[in-house]
């Protein structure tokens, strides 16, 4: 379960409706960020969330490159295995919080952030709060999740 948690939390990613740039930039920090990297990088971090919550798996997939790297407390994986975890996974609710972000390039960057998540995995109800990393990048146009890591907190 803590695989699947991960990984959902892991992938998130791409284009996202005008709604949810003002919840990101209003509900994350107390000063929003005016660097325009970093709100496209959080809005698709909560894209790729919102996804898991409709179960929307492909839009989920299309935000995640495909040599994109993911790691737990389990060890690494692929793109390949996450989508197959996050198939009997479905995300009820999630809350971020405590988003810091670092410029990697003009078309990188790397955000940090604790998620407090709910919903159901593999049939068993589950809370869980975690510290995400996630590194996107923007490849031909479109901003992909190439790299994130999940720890697991109480």
């Amino acid at each position: 379960m803590k695989r699947t948690l991960f990984f959902v939390a892991a992938i998130l990613l791409i284009a996202t409706p005008a709604h949810l740039a003002a919840q990101a930039a209003a509900s994350v920090d107390a000063q929003p960020s005016t660097n325009p990297t970093q709100q496209t990088i959080l809005l698709k971090e909560r894209e790729g969330l919102d996804d898991l919550k409709a179960g929307n798996l492909d839009g989920f997939a299309a935000l995640t490159a495909d040599d994109a790297l993911f790691v737990d407390s389990a060890g690494p994986a692929t793109k390949a295995q996450v989508m197959k975890n996050v198939v009997n996974f479905h995300l009820t609710d999630y809350t971020i919080e405590n988003v810091q972000f670092l410029q990697l390039s003009p078309t990188s960057g790397l955000i940090q952030y604790k998620i407090t998540e709910s919903g159901s995995s593999h049939g068993h109800d589950f809370t869980a709060k975690a510290l995400i990393s996630s590194i996107w990048t923007q490849r031909d146009g479109k901003w992909l999740c190439t790299f994130s890591q999940e720890t697991t907190t109480h």
